[in-house]
């Protein structure tokens, strides 16, 4: 759920009003957006994906996090590099490395197999028939 948008950052573009999905935020004209309804958030992640300044939080929660978690505290987000974190992993800043291509060295079924109580994956004939 969305948690926090950055008065230091924040550079007024509106782009989090423009491209979420549910209205959660309200522009101020002259001023940062602010989150008007909270409650609607689909911890989507897109408003901190768009954001051009990592200016945005999105807790990984589908609910308001307790008021004195860290998740509210901007100097601990920015410190543990989670402030703007979904935009890096995607890579949408220059001279970041998509997730993906990080984890392409590591065999997908290596770490898949360290996992318990999977099933192991059926053979793609299998899972043909089975549609």
């Amino acid at each position: 759920m969305i948690e926090v948008i950055s008065s230091d950052r924040c550079i007024d573009c509106d782009l989090c009003v423009k491209v979420c999905p549910t209205n959660v935020f309200d522009a101020m004209p002259g001023d940062h957006p602010v989150i008007a309804r909270q409650g609607d958030c689909q911890t989507c992640f897109l408003c901190e994906a768009y954001c051009p300044v990592d200016a945005m939080f999105v807790a990984p929660t589908t609910d308001a996090v307790l008021s004195d978690s860290p998740f509210l505290d901007e100097e601990f987000l920015i410190a543990s590099g989670l402030m703007g974190k979904y935009r890096r992993d995607l890579g949408w800043r220059p001279g970041d490395v998509l997730t993906a291509k990080k984890a392409s060295g590591r065999p997908l079924r290596a770490q898949f197999a360290k996992m318990e109580n999977l099933p192991p994956p059926a053979p793609v004939e299998d899972a043909r028939r089975a549609s």
